[in-house]
């Protein structure tokens, strides 16, 4: 039996919605389809362990073949029917796997043995559309994103991901003492309190000075898309532990406000979002933090959004405003653990009292 979470599940809805829709449709900034804007799909391509599959559409049936031999065709009613019933399956489930043996029978039908797509692809799923105003037929690749389970993270937090802060002002043995004791309750654990270690911090006269990203490749993929961006996203790492904003889209407005970069700001360039949303576009497209960044983007060129209502819209670098404006205002910054990515605390080394904070990207749900 074939046992998935909500976001695994969504993978084979996505395959059944599509191709129940015939079509893809472009998504707006606030995750709402482009009206008149659509991209006919020719048909869905997707790898599993023992072979590989092509749906094609042709009028009102589904065409399934595999090394250019038909195996069957089924009508795209009988999808519409399944997606919907695979979509209330996975809304009203409350575990966090679970099966659906109905639909799980007619995956074994359409030659589907597994929820996720073969690990080697680097997309969940590859789609070749006809665009209608090139009248080409590009082959586009897409991460799925669920928003019917919990949100997912754009970039996972670890080590790599903290910024080392050189911190002045303060009293070597009494606050460093004092600071690193202060801790906040979550539930029945006590985690670091670093929005409160931060304001004792400036509260006896500390400051807080940026000197580098804990590991280099991270720093120099960062400095690779934008020479100052290291710097520009240590002062939205740092106010979005010091002050109350989260959204990213917030931290970046304010960014802009305060212009801590001293940009020249006199004819209302946008710096601080244009850089920002270069980072979001080239972590959605490939970049991580402990691989060296080569600008060159993945086979994945967007991603497909499972919308709670069960529509799915799609994000690509066809459409780079709208992409880059949904990854800008659907993301957030988020607090990952303070002991297992070791951050938080003021640390003495050659003489030198640090503080580091991490950085972690998540999805607003």
């Amino acid at each position: 039996m074939i046992s998935g979470n909500k976001g695994e599940w969504s993978e084979i809805y996505t395959l059944l919605k599509l191709l129940s829709d015939g079509k893809l449709t472009p998504g707006d900034e606030n995750i709402n389809k482009l009206k008149g804007v659509f991209y006919p799909i020719v048909k869905i391509l997707r790898t599993e362990s023992n072979s590989s599959f092509e749906y094609s559409i042709n009028d009102d049936i589904v065409i399934i073949s595999s090394d250019k031999e038909e195996l069957l065709r089924i009508p795209m009613e009988e999808f519409k029917i399944r997606s919907l019933y695979l979509f209330e399956k996975i809304k009203e489930n409350k575990q966090n796997t679970f099966a659906v043996p109905e639909i799980e029978s007619f995956m074994s039908e359409i030659k589907c043995i597994s929820l996720k797509a073969d690990s080697k692809t680097k997309s969940d799923i590859q789609i070749v559309i006809h665009d209608l105003r090139t009248n080409q037929q590009p082959t586009l690749g897409f991460s799925i994103k669920s928003q019917i389970g919990n949100p997912s993270t754009l970039l996972n937090p670890g080590k790599p991901t903290n910024f080392i802060f050189k911190v002045t002002g303060l009293n070597y043995t009494e606050d460093i003492e004092y600071i690193n004791s202060i801790f906040i309750k979550k539930g029945e654990k006590l985690s670091r309190d670093i929005k409160g270690r931060i304001n004792e911090i400036l509260k006896r006269n500390g400051n807080l000075e940026f000197v580098k990203i804990e590991n280099q490749i991270f720093g120099n993929n960062l400095a690779l898309i934008d020479s100052l961006l290291p710097n520009i996203l240590s002062e939205i790492v740092f106010d979005f532990y010091a002050s109350k904003r989260s959204k990213l889209i917030e931290l970046v407005e304010h960014a802009q406000e305060n212009n801590p970069l001293n940009f020249d700001l006199s004819n209302n360039h946008k710096f601080y979002s244009y850089k920002i949303k270069k980072l979001l576009t080239d972590i959605a497209l490939g970049m991580t933090p402990t691989k060296v960044w080569t600008g060159e983007y993945h086979a994945t060129g967007g991603y497909l959004i499972v919308k709670n209502d069960g529509e799915i819209v799609c994000y690509h670098i066809y459409n780079k405003n709208e992409f880059e404006n949904y990854l800008l205002t659907t993301t957030k910054l988020d607090t990952a653990s303070t002991s297992r990515y070791e951050f938080g605390d003021l640390y003495i080394e050659k003489d030198t009292l640090y503080f580091k904070l991490n950085l972690q990207i998540r999805f607003i749900k």
